[in-house]
Protein backbone atom coordinates (compact mmCIF):
# COMPACT_ATOMS: atom_id res chain seq x y z
CA UNK A 1 0.00 0.00 0.00
CA UNK A 2 1.32 3.44 -0.43
CA UNK A 3 1.84 5.89 1.92
CA UNK A 4 -0.31 8.26 0.02
CA UNK A 5 -3.28 5.62 -0.01
CA UNK A 6 -2.42 4.96 3.76
CA UNK A 7 -2.69 8.53 4.71
CA UNK A 8 -5.86 9.08 3.00
CA UNK A 9 -7.46 6.19 5.16
CA UNK A 10 -6.18 7.33 8.16
CA UNK A 11 -7.30 11.44 7.69
CA UNK A 12 -10.50 10.38 6.69
CA UNK A 13 -12.17 9.28 9.40
CA UNK A 14 -10.05 11.64 11.49
CA UNK A 15 -11.98 14.22 9.75
CA UNK A 16 -15.29 12.36 10.07
CA UNK A 17 -14.65 12.36 13.58
CA UNK A 18 -13.80 15.60 14.24
CA UNK A 19 -16.41 17.57 11.91
CA UNK A 20 -19.03 14.85 14.11
CA UNK A 21 -17.28 16.40 17.50
CA UNK A 22 -17.83 20.23 16.30
CA UNK A 23 -21.64 19.36 15.16
CA UNK A 24 -22.21 17.93 18.50
CA UNK A 25 -20.54 20.66 20.32
CA UNK A 26 -22.65 23.38 18.41
CA UNK A 27 -25.92 21.67 18.78
CA UNK A 28 -24.98 21.60 22.42
CA UNK A 29 -25.38 17.64 22.61
CA UNK A 30 -22.72 17.61 24.76
CA UNK A 31 -24.07 15.99 28.03
CA UNK A 32 -23.88 17.39 31.23
CA UNK A 33 -24.54 16.73 34.91
CA UNK A 34 -26.41 20.01 35.97
CA UNK A 35 -30.22 20.02 36.67
CA UNK A 36 -30.51 23.30 36.69
CA UNK A 37 -34.30 24.86 35.76
CA UNK A 38 -34.97 25.60 32.30
CA UNK A 39 -34.14 29.23 31.18
CA UNK A 40 -37.74 30.18 29.73
CA UNK A 41 -36.10 32.88 27.30
CA UNK A 42 -37.05 31.54 23.99
CA UNK A 43 -39.90 32.53 21.83
CA UNK A 44 -41.45 28.36 22.27
CA UNK A 45 -41.52 29.05 26.05
CA UNK A 46 -42.91 31.97 26.45
CA UNK A 47 -45.55 32.61 28.80
CA UNK A 48 -44.41 29.72 30.74
CA UNK A 49 -43.15 29.89 33.54
CA UNK A 50 -41.81 26.93 36.01
CA UNK A 51 -44.00 26.60 39.32
CA UNK A 52 -43.50 24.80 42.68
CA UNK A 53 -43.89 20.54 41.97
CA UNK A 54 -47.57 19.71 43.15
CA UNK A 55 -47.62 15.94 44.02
CA UNK A 56 -46.51 13.81 46.36
CA UNK A 57 -42.92 12.30 46.22
CA UNK A 58 -42.78 9.05 45.45
CA UNK A 59 -40.20 6.62 44.08
CA UNK A 60 -39.17 8.82 41.05
CA UNK A 61 -38.92 11.97 43.23
CA UNK A 62 -40.24 15.33 42.34
CA UNK A 63 -39.61 16.51 38.97
CA UNK A 64 -40.22 19.96 37.46
CA UNK A 65 -43.75 22.34 37.05
CA UNK A 66 -44.19 24.60 34.20
CA UNK A 67 -47.86 26.95 33.72
CA UNK A 68 -49.37 29.13 31.34
CA UNK A 69 -52.18 31.16 31.46
CA UNK A 70 -54.30 28.41 31.02
CA UNK A 71 -51.94 25.04 30.70
CA UNK A 72 -49.95 23.25 33.72
CA UNK A 73 -47.36 20.75 32.39
CA UNK A 74 -45.14 18.51 35.43
CA UNK A 75 -42.33 16.84 34.13
CA UNK A 76 -40.18 14.08 35.38
CA UNK A 77 -37.77 11.57 34.71
CA UNK A 78 -38.25 7.82 35.31
CA UNK A 79 -34.77 6.37 35.26
CA UNK A 80 -35.04 2.50 33.78
CA UNK A 81 -38.46 2.55 33.96
CA UNK A 82 -39.30 1.94 30.36
CA UNK A 83 -39.48 -1.15 28.14
CA UNK A 84 -35.80 -1.15 26.79
CA UNK A 85 -36.77 -3.16 23.53
CA UNK A 86 -40.18 -1.11 22.44
CA UNK A 87 -39.61 2.17 23.99
CA UNK A 88 -43.71 3.87 24.45
CA UNK A 89 -44.79 2.76 21.27
CA UNK A 90 -48.53 1.59 22.83
CA UNK A 91 -50.96 2.99 25.34
CA UNK A 92 -50.28 0.39 27.64
CA UNK A 93 -47.36 1.66 28.06
CA UNK A 94 -48.37 4.74 28.42
CA UNK A 95 -50.51 3.92 30.62
CA UNK A 96 -48.01 2.06 32.64
CA UNK A 97 -45.31 4.69 32.92
CA UNK A 98 -47.64 7.67 33.06
CA UNK A 99 -48.46 10.33 35.93
CA UNK A 100 -52.32 10.59 35.31
CA UNK A 101 -53.07 8.50 38.80
CA UNK A 102 -51.03 11.97 40.41
CA UNK A 103 -53.99 14.24 39.23
CA UNK A 104 -56.97 11.95 39.63
CA UNK A 105 -57.01 8.12 39.63
CA UNK A 106 -60.69 7.90 38.49
CA UNK A 107 -60.09 8.92 35.21
CA UNK A 108 -59.99 6.51 32.57
CA UNK A 109 -58.41 6.12 29.22
CA UNK A 110 -59.95 8.43 25.98
CA UNK A 111 -59.65 7.56 22.60
CA UNK A 112 -56.38 5.53 21.59
CA UNK A 113 -53.21 7.57 22.02
CA UNK A 114 -50.76 8.88 18.97
CA UNK A 115 -47.54 9.00 18.38
CA UNK A 116 -45.12 11.67 18.87
CA UNK A 117 -41.51 12.86 18.79
CA UNK A 118 -39.24 15.15 20.98
CA UNK A 119 -35.93 15.60 19.78
CA UNK A 120 -34.92 12.46 19.25
CA UNK A 121 -37.22 10.87 20.87
CA UNK A 122 -40.24 8.89 20.42
CA UNK A 123 -43.21 8.70 22.56
CA UNK A 124 -46.68 8.99 22.58
CA UNK A 125 -49.62 11.04 23.67
CA UNK A 126 -53.25 10.51 25.10
CA UNK A 127 -56.07 12.46 26.58
CA UNK A 128 -57.78 10.53 29.86
CA UNK A 129 -61.00 11.84 31.12
CA UNK A 130 -63.79 11.09 33.83
CA UNK A 131 -67.01 11.65 34.68
CA UNK A 132 -67.23 15.20 35.87
CA UNK A 133 -64.11 16.13 34.20
CA UNK A 134 -65.00 15.75 30.47
CA UNK A 135 -63.37 13.75 27.85
CA UNK A 136 -60.01 15.15 28.25
CA UNK A 137 -59.42 16.30 30.99
CA UNK A 138 -55.77 15.14 31.28
CA UNK A 139 -52.73 14.32 28.87
CA UNK A 140 -50.71 12.11 29.40
CA UNK A 141 -47.37 12.35 27.39
CA UNK A 142 -44.17 10.15 27.59
CA UNK A 143 -41.01 9.49 25.65
CA UNK A 144 -37.77 7.49 26.08
CA UNK A 145 -34.14 7.36 25.30
CA UNK A 146 -33.44 3.49 25.68
CA UNK A 147 -34.56 2.43 29.26
CA UNK A 148 -35.29 6.10 30.15
CA UNK A 149 -37.94 7.65 29.90
CA UNK A 150 -39.61 10.97 30.46
CA UNK A 151 -43.08 11.79 31.90
CA UNK A 152 -45.42 14.84 30.82
CA UNK A 153 -48.60 15.51 32.11
CA UNK A 154 -50.52 18.30 31.16
CA UNK A 155 -54.09 20.08 32.46
CA UNK A 156 -55.99 23.34 31.63
CA UNK A 157 -57.77 24.04 28.35
CA UNK A 158 -58.73 22.33 25.42
CA UNK A 159 -57.38 18.90 24.40
CA UNK A 160 -55.62 20.63 21.01
CA UNK A 161 -54.70 23.39 22.84
CA UNK A 162 -53.12 21.40 25.60
CA UNK A 163 -51.45 18.95 22.98
CA UNK A 164 -49.99 21.37 20.68
CA UNK A 165 -48.35 23.65 23.41
CA UNK A 166 -46.98 20.86 25.31
CA UNK A 167 -45.44 19.43 22.41
CA UNK A 168 -43.84 22.80 21.66
CA UNK A 169 -42.80 23.85 25.21
CA UNK A 170 -41.09 19.99 25.28
CA UNK A 171 -39.47 20.25 21.94
CA UNK A 172 -37.67 24.54 22.65
CA UNK A 173 -34.08 24.46 22.98
CA UNK A 174 -34.30 25.41 26.45
CA UNK A 175 -37.04 22.22 27.66
CA UNK A 176 -35.25 19.64 25.55
CA UNK A 177 -31.89 20.49 27.18
CA UNK A 178 -33.17 19.87 30.45
CA UNK A 179 -34.85 16.60 29.70
CA UNK A 180 -31.24 15.50 28.27
CA UNK A 181 -29.93 16.28 31.19
CA UNK A 182 -32.33 14.84 33.12
CA UNK A 183 -32.12 11.96 31.40
CA UNK A 184 -27.87 11.50 31.39
CA UNK A 185 -27.84 12.20 27.51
Amino acid sequence: MSAARALSLFIVPVAAVAAIGLAVERLNLLPTRSTAAIDLSTAATEGWRETPWPFHRDQFGAGRAYATAELRLTLRAKIGFCDCAAGVSDDEELERIGDVSLVDASLKAGPPGREIRIGHMKGRSRAYGGSGAGPSAVLSIAFNHRCDVMVATATGGDLQTREAEALVFLGSAPALAWVEQALGL
